[in-house]
């Protein structure tokens, strides 16, 4: 950066084009050094993110193989097409902005209007969310950062252990955190929760010290786990007794069966202490089309009084110039009564996945757990490191999975396997594995 040594004698012209000239005189031997100093939180950061890591792994084993037929069964990618009646409401909506009667700019930061009252009417029917706390987003994963903001960097966090690193890497760059501990796995500053199975995947709050924010992932990434409603009342009466916050993720509500809770506003009280955070990512297939949205209820207040609503809302007009019309359009298909059919099919598609993917495992005599609720199967290989594991399937199988300890510590010894392909890579995936172990 800055000034670059050039070969003796100044140069003062330099063409930049065929229609620019750029004079400036650089002398030899002058380098420009920056005084900026680095974020010391992003130095922090152990490695890189996880799924970045995972895909240099893969390009490093393609160039090994360049013949292999690589199946991923790692980043939770959907793969199934968009259905039709959706797509087609986003293909109308974009040939209208191509005329003077159906263009439109900037749309409100909060979100489209009807678009937030459908995800009020539908998805959190009879719960008493009211539109005007919906506020739709570009994905759940720039509102974990969005939250972060909101909070600042001397808030104390509590994470699911194992979790979805967005939240602890977030607030490491945010600033809430301590050193990393290598000994332990954790860094300093943040409650790990143990979630596993032994105590059914909930933390023991007997155990864990008050902190301001509660991140919370049902069904979760990685392990697959709904929590119960029992489970959900004990979360927000620790909130609650706490004074704390739960931001809840509920990214994987549309894949529970089995009556658990698909959202935390189903519990009473919640509204006094939660926010949720959700997408259409694995719900409609948009993960590369980007929709989300989080609810922050009116009735949650900072400790002075001021409404957290507020604050977030200023968060949000701030660094926001709101989500794509055509992906919004795209979302108001999704909840109407023909896209919800069409949804639930292709979620369908990847909830059979899981479960063969669950018996493959369960067959060979390993313990796992997920794929009921969940796009995820959680596998646990005993006295194995998770990174060995990985690096041995795709070695021998060519099949990508997660290493369990990616999502921290407790997460040691699994590896999370996704769902999210098509059947007939599943069914390939399958009897590789059964070859392999």
């Amino acid at each position: 950066m800055g000034f670059i040594a050039f070969p003796p004698k100044s140069i003062h012209h330099l063409k930049a084009g065929p229609s620019c000239i750029i004079r400036k005189q650089v002398k030899m031997g002058i380098v420009c050094h920056l005084k900026v100093a680095r974020n010391g939180n992003m130095e922090k950061l152990q490695n890189g993110y996880l799924f970045p890591e995972i895909s240099m792994r893969q390009m490093v084993h393609m160039e090994k193989y360049p013949n292999a037929k690589i199946i991923s069964l790692g980043i939770g990618d959907t793969t199934e097409p968009i259905p039709l009646i959706i797509a087609s409401a986003m293909s109308e909506y974009s040939h209208q902005l191509s005329t003077k009667e159906g263009y439109q700019g900037y749309g409100a930061e909060q979100g489209d209007k009807e678009l937030r009252k459908a995800i009020a009417a539908t998805i959190y029917k009879d719960m008493g969310i009211k539109h005007t706390e919906v506020f739709i987003s570009d994905g759940a994963q720039c509102d974990i950062s969005r939250i972060q903001l909101l909070f600042g960097s001397n808030a104390t966090i509590a994470v699911q252990d194992p979790t979805f690193p967005a939240y602890v890497d977030s607030s490491i760059i945010i600033g809430q955190t301590g050193e990393f501990m290598r000994s332990s796995g954790k860094y300093g500053g943040i409650e790990y929760m143990k979630c596993g199975p032994e105590n059914s995947f909930f933390p023991d709050f007997a155990g864990v010290p008050r902190t301001d924010i509660i991140f919370f992932c049902s069904p979760n990434n990685p392990t697959g786990h709904a929590a119960s409603r029992e489970q959900l009342e004990q979360l927000v009466e620790v909130a609650s007794r706490n004074g704390s916050v739960i931001v809840y993720d509920s990214a994987y509500s549309a894949y529970v069966s089995d009556g658990s809770p698909t959202s935390i506003y189903e519990i009473p009280g919640a509204k006094e202490v939660a926010i949720e955070i959700s997408s259409f990512s694995k719900l409609a297939g948009f993960t590369g089309i980007r929709l989300g949205w989080t609810v922050v209820p009116h009735e949650l207040s900072f400790s002075n009084g001021f409404p957290i609503h507020k604050d977030f809302d200023r968060i949000v007009c701030t660094c926001f110039n709101g989500a794509s019309n055509i992906a919004q359009r795209g979302g108001l298909a999704c909840l109407s009564k023909e896209g919800s059919k069409a949804m639930r099919k292709v979620i369908q598609v990847y909830k059979e996945n899981a479960r063969v993917l669950a018996e493959t495992f369960a067959s060979m005599g390993l313990q796992v757990y997920g794929g009921s609720n969940s796009p995820y199967v959680w596998v646990h290989f005993p006295g194995r490191k998770s990174w060995q594991v990985f690096a041995e399937i795709l070695e021998k199988t060519h099949i990508i999975t997660v290493p369990g300890s990616g999502f921290g510590p407790g997460g040691e010894g699994f590896i999370r396997v996704s769902s999210f392909n098509s059947r007939e890579c599943i069914r390939e995936a399958c009897h590789r594995l059964k070859n392999f172990l």
